[in-house]
């Protein structure tokens, strides 16, 4: 059974080098294991989704630009997550703040390319359906 994700969940992405812990705001007004817990609308960039050390894809501009300078070498550049979607598909069965719950069997994309996915839930006492 999944896990409810909450503050402090670990993230990986498939073009980072580094993983991110997920920064959930208490707005929300619930709790799992004394943290935040976190629902599919916990995506904002730079506010939820902490930068992944350097980006290695070709669709971010910044890597592109230093690529084509560097003569065609894969070139990483930092991480600016861009992401503009919920993350899906969330828990249907359980709301939080009117939305469907994040556990951590769900992803999120980035507009360059890369795949959010959760490595670490946060904690491990509650389960969501």
């Amino acid at each position: 059974m999944p896990q409810q994700v909450c503050m402090g969940a670990m993230m990986t992405c498939s073009f980072g080098v580094a993983p991110s812990s997920l920064m959930v705001l208490p707005q929300n007004r619930v709790l799992t294991s004394n943290m935040p817990a976190a629902n599919i609308m916990d995506n904002k960039p730079m506010v939820n989704i902490l930068p992944f050390g350097m980006c290695s894809s070709l669709a971010n501009p910044t890597v592109a630009a230093a690529t084509t300078a560097a003569l065609g070498v894969l070139t990483p550049m930092p991480c600016i997550p861009a992401t503009v979607a919920p993350w899906a598909p969330g828990s249907p069965t359980v709301l939080i703040a009117n939305m469907p719950a994040l556990n951590n069997t769900c992803m999120l994309n980035c507009m360059w390319g890369g795949v959010i996915t959760i490595s670490q839930a946060g904690q491990v006492t509650h389960d969501v359906a």
